[in-house]
């Protein structure tokens, strides 16, 4: 329960960061409270586990050295490493969450749309290779 919380506060921050034009702090308290959240939901050992694999490592490199790019202060650029390492680590799942997204009634009709459905066959189709 904690660590949902801490990571689903991160992702706030992390969202509201980037609306503000990429908030320096909002988006640094963001990193770190989503980062902590994820070792508490699935545990520290787990956490490391997942990160350090070694066909994971460049994925690893680019969300982590985003992060500590934020940190330091630059978040534009620490932002787009971070997305490009976040695609790289979770794209074995994002298979899993659009089909999930296309059970749920308002949201599946969105992703079933013309220019939509084509963008989320294409994301299925590069991330199950």
């Amino acid at each position: 329960e904690i660590g949902m919380g801490l990571t689903g506060f991160g992702v706030f921050f992390l969202f509201f960061g980037m609306i503000l034009f990429f908030d320096k702090a909002l988006l640094a308290v963001g990193n770190v409270l989503f980062v902590a959240g994820l070792s508490f939901v699935i545990g520290l050992e787990r956490t490391f586990r997942f990160f350090f694999q070694k066909h994971k490592m460049k994925a690893t490199g680019f969300f982590l050295g985003g992060v500590l790019i934020v940190l330091i202060g630059w978040p534009l650029v620490g932002m787009i490493l971070e997305i490009y390492g976040f695609f790289l680590l979770f794209r074995g799942f994002f298979p899993v969450v659009v089909g999930f997204i296309r059970r749920v009634p308002v949201l599946g009709y969105l992703l079933n749309l013309p220019g939509i459905s084509s963008v989320s066959l294409v994301l299925h189709a590069t991330t199950a290779a």
